[in-house]
């Protein structure tokens, strides 16, 4: 997997093994942007920018909670239609939610929906209790999971994205989720590029804008918090070719879909035949032509070795359904 990726992933494992030593944990500096784009036909880094730095995830999370929910319905252990009850804990998530009173259920399918769609941090919890009993073993779950596939530098704290200094991944490790899902749970891959869901009476639209604007664009998940800025996970298929675009970082949710749509447009020019430049200078000239991302660490809170500094309630995290663009 991603066999050609660049020398920053040997920097970055020798960096957290340097710590590990001293009883250090990796954490999150003031920066946020990284990005990384994978050609899959080839297993190819396209393009890498910070890939291996550790970053704030935010609802790119649900993506992994996503993942071991897909594992478990393939074994059989979830039934699609299943009624999933709601605990005390998961209602009283703040927002994004879907509002999900102790006591009720809903099924599987609707909190695929949701995770998916209106990126519902009630619903992960939901998902995390059936799971591993509670989001806290769940969360040790999905940290041994990734790490098992290959994501070696992430650790999950909780099944939502919301703000915790621990939980913390890579461009690259997330473009390593972004395979697997496509790889292992090809058959549940299509309710990524559902463009909305209708839970009692209310119809919510798919944060991930890049499905039906950007062509080929079929999934897969946004993500926000002040912390992390705005994140996107996304891939795309065209005339058979695949791949995935990872961004951390944005200042708004309209300049990372450009960014992205940027870096999804430059890699398949990149696959285009010529006769004037080697493939190498083809692809080192598409995405040179790519703009920087605006204020890339404009959205985020200050933060210092993990920790947020800021007094404010946390309202709207874990996804951009309420935040202004």
């Amino acid at each position: 997997m991603f066999k050609n990726a660049t020398a920053l992933f040997v920097k970055s494992t020798l960096a957290a093994a340097a710590m590990a030593a001293v009883g250090m944990t990796p954490t999150a500096t003031a920066e946020k942007y990284a990005s990384i784009v994978i050609d899959l036909e080839r297993d190819q880094v396209l393009h890498a920018r910070h890939a291996d730095a550790p970053r704030y995830p935010a609802s790119l999370t649900k993506a992994m909670t996503l993942y071991m929910l897909f594992d478990a319905m393939k074994a059989g252990e979830v039934r699609l239609f299943e009624e999933l009850p709601v605990s005390r804990t998961a209602a009283k998530q703040p927002p994004s939610s879907l509002r999900l009173r102790a006591g009720s259920t809903i099924t599987t399918k609707d909190a695929i929906n949701a995770l998916i769609t209106k990126s519902a941090n009630d619903v992960a919890v939901v998902v995390a209790e059936r799971l591993g009993g509670t989001e806290e073993r769940f969360a040790t779950l999905m940290t041994a999971k990734a790490n098992a596939m290959g994501m070696e530098s992430t650790t999950f704290k909780n099944a939502s994205g919301l703000p915790n200094s621990q939980q913390l991944s890579t461009a690259r490790d997330m473009a390593v989720l972004a395979e697997r899902l496509l790889e292992d749970h090809a058959d549940y891959y299509g309710y990524f590029s559902n463009k909305k869901f209708t839970w009692g009476r209310a119809t919510y639209k798919n944060h991930n804008r890049l499905i039906g604007t950007v062509q080929g664009v079929d999934g897969i998940k946004t993500g926000y918090t002040r912390a992390s800025g705005f994140n996107l996970m996304t891939s795309a298929k065209r005339r058979g070719r695949r791949v995935v675009a990872i961004m951390f970082g944005g200042s708004t949710a309209r300049s990372r879909d450009q960014h992205v749509a940027d870096l999804v447009e430059a890699a398949y020019k990149s696959f285009e035949p010529s006769d004037a430049v080697s493939p190498e200078q083809q692809l080192r000239m598409s995405f040179s032509e790519v703009q920087p991302p605006v204020d890339p660490n404009g959205a985020a809170m200050p933060v210092l070795n993990g920790r947020i500094f800021s007094t404010e309630s946390v309202v709207a995290e874990g996804d951009e359904g309420s935040k202004s663009n």
